[in-house]
């Protein structure tokens, strides 16, 4: 006899739940989670989503906010995130990518459009010293653009409220690359974050990565918790390791992507650090035959900074869209 619901695909839907609950810091309804899921691919009535929420809260993952459906992740909910099988969990970092790039509208010739960002929430009493541990790594454009957004507790950037006692800082992602080229029609094969290391200025080569494909977190995510950064030396000295990351496209698309990347520049977008030649290896990573690499620079290289002057931040990496033109230059603060 044919099952009509395997066990496995419900804890995947289970999973899902939980993690956009995790991810969205507010209490969400059936509503917004079956349109968010619907986002990821998987297609769920708002009234299946209710019943699944219905025996999440009775296993204790979640809990009901309010007289309406709202409903926040418990505890137990988060340790059931970090124990969800491994299957589960591998490739979700390339799937938001793939998702942030189509919600990409920037045009750098209007100057406008929504830009993915990544969102670090520091505390109110050391945001101050973030600001002036991050902005030399502006200056020296050691960043994908100088344009940020700066939100209080409560308020939001993007759809992401920021939690109590802390300030919300919206940085630029490298994924506007990704986006303002696929609106172009370049493919662009996003391989892998990682550590590149600067000597005399001049990028050198990786000296650690992890592969999108392998991986559900965001890598630089990884490596500043790891402390495994030294962006502020690279600033100051011209040495150090940044996160980096990188891309190929393919060789016939290379002319029309450093148009592009002039275009950009124009409009303060830096994200582009280097384009290599055909089929050629670029800081010393070898390339697919019929493409260039492309290294990007790591839009929480700034933030990184602050984390090696002893500032914690907790670091949402592609986590939301935000108006270009609602965001301002770091300067302006």
């Amino acid at each position: 006899m044919k099952q009509l619901f395997k066990p496995e695909d419900i804890e995947r839907k289970v999973i899902l739940i939980l993690k956009i609950l995790h991810e969205s810091r507010e209490p969400l309804g059936a509503r917004v989670i079956a349109r968010k899921m619907a986002e990821r691919g998987v297609q769920l009535s708002e009234r299946t989503v209710r019943y699944h929420l219905k025996i999440m809260d009775e296993r204790g993952l979640t809990r009901l906010v309010g007289r309406r459906d709202g409903r926040m992740v418990t505890k137990q909910g988060q340790s059931e995130i970090g124990d969800a099988r491994v299957q589960d969990k591998i490739g979700l970092c390339i799937s938001r990518i793939d998702l942030l790039a189509f919600k990409t509208t920037f045009d750098p010739v209007k100057k406008q459009g929504m830009v993915p960002v990544n969102i670090s929430f520091f505390p109110k009493n050391q945001f101050s010293r973030a600001l002036a541990a991050m902005k030399p790594a502006f200056r020296k454009k050691m960043n994908v653009s100088d344009r940020i957004a700066v939100a209080k507790e409560g308020e939001k950037l993007g759809d992401v409220i920021v939690p109590q006692g802390k300030v919300g800082l919206a940085t630029v992602c490298s994924i506007l690359i990704n986006g303002v080229l696929l609106k172009h029609g370049i493919p662009i094969d996003s391989k892998f974050g990682g550590i590149l290391q600067i000597k005399n200025r001049v990028p050198l080569r990786f000296v650690e990565l992890i592969y999108y494909s392998g991986s559900s977190l965001d890598p630089s995510e990884i490596f500043i918790r790891g402390k495994m950064t030294s962006v502020s030396q690279a600033v100051e000295q011209g040495e150090g390791k940044i996160l980096a990351n990188f891309r190929e496209i393919p060789a016939v698309s290379i002319s029309l992507v450093e148009k592009i990347m002039v275009q950009m520049q124009d409009v303060g977008i830096n994200g582009v650090l280097s384009i290599g030649g055909i089929g050629s290896p670029i800081c010393q990573t070898m390339v697919d035959v019929n493409k260039a690499g492309v290294i990007l620079l790591g839009g929480l290289n700034p933030v990184a900074c602050a984390h090696e002057a002893g500032i914690e931040a907790d670091n949402l990496a592609m986590t939301a869209v935000m108006e270009f033109q609602e965001m301002i230059g770091i300067e302006e603060l």
